[in-house]
């Protein structure tokens, strides 16, 4: 037994193994292919993946102004040719710097320890573009504060809270029909590798182009105007480096080499750290002069000034209330269709369209919301660039505590982990994307009211850049499509129906009783004033997927043995009849 095995074993079998449920361990519901050391590297991988938020959040979030006051004139009304404000804005970057890592480590933290689910949590890409550009504005420019917006995504934490509590928000998730729960893990699949093309957060390989809204990019950027040099498509150094980095991955994965996601990143990103090269992440500019500068001190920790508990509730505008009730749409779909497909993805979802901690998992998530208000960033959500580390074998919450223990440590060697260019991290979720498109195989493409909304799903994620509207698209078309063949059916008296309305799968796996609705803490205090004993339906649903696992492998066995039987009997039959030779 070699050293990561006999270290596999004895976490197994200890406390912490019983806890975070790992193969071995003994514990109910234990996850099978959990191994320790796999979940420190798939921890690691998650969090390489991730990274990037640390700089792209303090850069658009800085945008807003923050708590900045801008004395705005007729010939500068947003301040950018003001010095002091520029400076403020500089204290303001380093703080959503903190601030980002800080809330990263404790929404991570939470959902490993309580929801013991792979996930990484920060504030959301999308909704934090929202905050700044739409709700608080350029440099404040709209008639929101941003101490204001910031007591929006507060309260909306508070809400989540007691939907989750109550069982409100996982029951409208399991709501969602089957055929655009599978879909949603496609669509994020190519969602992913939409992002993972782009330069802002990939390989650069696809770019704007006037005539199509997107084209074949891959250029040479001009050092000035920082658009495409003319004639230089696919003539970019970092698109080529992203490349070789999705080779690396991808030979990497196709001979089982473990840990192949993060050794493609680290290479393409220790290579890109070499000045002088044509893709160096430090070009010798002033913007590379000042990063590769930052990039040297390795070790720094800058302490939160001027956003920490800036809120404010004067919430007398009707704007604030549109901007809250969108963070609110936004986040429960951007939430549940992510935590949903990543189970799915990792292979924790139950035949009943529930996963294991999924009540501690939207607590932790809604929780984790109110607290990074607090630390003045947008609102928390669970990162799509989790499934790197499920790829990497991550199956439990010690892969987010991992990936939590790194987001601590990138509090005092942000310069190391602000460093990762996105030409390193886009190959894994190119690879990563094309993993979770293979979902798209179990939907029910016979049926025409199942295959279109599931086909909205998965376009209109990439296009519209939000699971959330990909998921609105989705889930409207089932209920117009479907709900006018009901109508229709039950006017008709049941003569006008499709022909092959047969195939259409069933809206839900089960009835809706209080056992399958309500949350299991809920269920615990009805059975106690009934007398009853609680049964976790999940033990029950766990231990019927068991039987069928056993039938399955029995029957299979039996199946051998009869064609084992039946190539004896061949043979036999072979030598009773052979004919003697003289």
């Amino acid at each position: 037994m070699s050293f990561f095995a006999k270290v596999n074993k004895s976490v197994a079998e200890s406390a912490v193994g019983r806890y975070f449920r790992l193969e071995g361990s003994g514990a109910r519901r234990e996850r099978v292919g959990s191994k320790f050391t796999t979940e420190l590297r798939a921890g690691l991988t998650t969090f390489v993946t991730m990274a990037y938020i640390i700089s792209v959040n303090s850069l658009i979030v800085s945008a807003s102004g923050g708590t900045c006051e801008c004395n705005g004139t007729p010939e500068d009304p947003v301040c950018d040719k003001d010095p002091a404000y520029a400076d403020c804005l500089a204290v303001l970057k380093l703080d959503m710097v903190t601030a980002t890592a800080t809330i990263a480590c404790i929404s991570t933290l939470l959902m490993g320890l309580f929801a013991n689910l792979p996930i990484g949590l920060a504030p959301g890409m999308g909704l934090n573009a929202y905050f700044t550009y739409t709700v608080v504005g350029y440099h404040g420019s709209k008639n929101i504060k941003y101490e204001t917006a910031l007591a929006a995504v507060f309260i909306e934490g508070i809400l989540f809270i007691l939907l989750s509590l109550f069982g409100i928000r996982q029951w409208l998730a399991r709501l969602i029909p089957q055929s655009i729960k599978i879909a949603t893990g496609a669509g994020i699949g190519l969602y992913l590798a939409f992002i993972g093309f782009q330069s802002s957060a990939g390989i650069g390989l696809i770019g704007n182009d006037d005539a199509t809204l997107v084209g074949l990019a891959g250029c040479i950027k001009d050092p000035v105007t920082g658009g495409c040099e003319a004639g230089s498509h696919m003539r970019g150094p970092t698109t080529w480096m992203g490349i070789f980095g999705f080779v690396i991955i991808g030979i990497c994965l196709l001979f089982r080499v473990k840990g192949a996601v993060l050794i493609g990143i680290l290479v393409v990103s220790i290579l890109s750290w070499i000045r002088g090269t044509t893709f160096t992440f430090f070009p010798y500019t002033p913007q590379g002069d000042s990063d590769f500068n930052y990039f040297k001190k390795v070790v720094t920790f800058h302490p939160i000034q001027t956003v920490l508990g800036r809120m404010d509730f004067n919430l007398n505008s009707s704007e604030i209330w549109v901007a809250l009730i969108t963070f609110l749409y936004v986040d429960i779909m951007d939430t549940t269709g992510t935590l949903y497909s990543m189970a799915k993805f990792g292979g924790y979802m139950y035949k009943n369209g529930d996963f294991d901690g999924s009540t501690a998992a939207f607590l932790c998530d809604a929780t984790s919301i109110s607290i990074g208000a607090v630390f003045g960033v947008p609102p928390v959500t669970a990162f799509i660039e989790s499934g790197a580390g499920i790829t990497e074998g991550g199956r439990t919450g010690l892969t987010s505590i991992t990936t939590a223990f790194f987001f601590f440590v990138s509090l005092f060697f942000s310069p190391i982990f602000a460093s990762f260019p996105p030409w390193a991290t886009g190959p894994a979720l190119i690879v990563v994307g094309s993993m979770m498109v293979k979902s798209v195989r179990s939907i029910n493409w016979d049926y025409v009211g199942d295959a279109i909304p599931a086909f909205l799903t998965i376009a209109l994620m990439p296009l519209s850049y939000s699971i959330a509207y990909g998921l609105i698209a989705g889930i409207a078309s089932y209920a117009v499509i479907n709900g006018f063949v009901s109508f229709i059916g039950v006017i008709s008296g049941g003569r006008i129906v499709p022909e092959d309305k047969d195939l259409r799968e069933p809206w839900v796996t089960e009835g809706f009783t209080w056992q399958n609705v309500l949350p299991s803490w809920m269920q615990r205090l009805i059975c106690k004033a009934r007398g009853e004993i609680y049964v976790d339906p999940l033990d029950v649903i766990e231990e019927e997927e068991r039987l069928e696992r056993e039938a399955a492998a029995a029957a299979e066995e039996h199946d051998a043995k009869i064609d084992i039987d039946m190539i004896g009997r061949r043979h036999h039959d072979a030598d009773v009849h052979e004919i003697p030779k003289f």
